[in-house]
């Protein structure tokens, strides 16, 4: 997300209405939005269209590949739950606690380790088995994996712009962490209750 002297400041507004900072920065949380949304409907599409391989990804100590993605997707969790908190302590959000100096360096770390790790999870998931629609578990997945890197784009185009509204940030922040909840819910969770801590 950013440290809080990298973050946008929002619009000053002036008296009689909104000011063309304010109408600027709007227009660029909908752009990126939607260059966002254009992200996620381009990996359904091609996780739909892609004729599923089987395999993909897979690493040498694992039982199967989608032990690997299970075992990727719970790391990518963590650092995504590591980004959440820095966070908060970065912001003042939690009440008693000085956010120290390094935090920023964590914050960041955290989040681009996040977004790192995911990738071969996704490349496993798009290439190896596409966009799954037969079963709600598998079809929530697919949604939310596509889902996580438009948000993610969007949360990016969002940390880019000077004039963008305060509120735009923590909403991109916030959905780039709830596709990851929900992937890992619907991969990683799965997986452990039905294989158990298995490599």
């Amino acid at each position: 997300m950013g440290t809080p002297q990298s973050m946008p400041l929002p619009a000053q507004p002036v008296a009689g209405g909104g000011s063309a900072k304010t109408s600027r920065g709007l227009v660029g949380v909908l752009t990126a939005f939607g260059v966002g949304a254009a992200v996620s409907i381009g990996l359904g599409v091609y996780g739909r269209l892609h004729k599923p391989t089987g395999v993909a990804v897979n690493l040498a100590g694992f039982s199967s590949p989608v032990a690997v993605k299970a075992w990727l997707a719970t790391v990518a969790f963590l650092f995504a739950l590591i980004q959440v908190a820095s966070a908060l302590v970065m912001y003042g959000k939690v009440p008693g606690v000085r956010a120290p100096t390094w935090i920023g360096f964590a914050h960041r770390w955290s989040g681009r380790l996040a977004v790192l790790v995911s990738v071969p999870v996704a490349v496993q998931c798009l290439y190896a088995l596409g966009f799954q629609s037969f079963g709600v578990r598998g079809l929530v997945h697919s949604v939310l994996g596509c889902f996580l890197y438009g948000a993610f784009t969007a949360k990016m185009l969002i940390l880019s712009r000077r004039d963008t509204p305060a509120w735009a940030l923590p909403i991109a922040g916030g959905l780039v962490f709830a596709a990851f909840v929900g992937l890992w819910l619907t991969a990683g969770l799965w997986f452990f209750r039905t294989f158990g801590l298995t490599l």
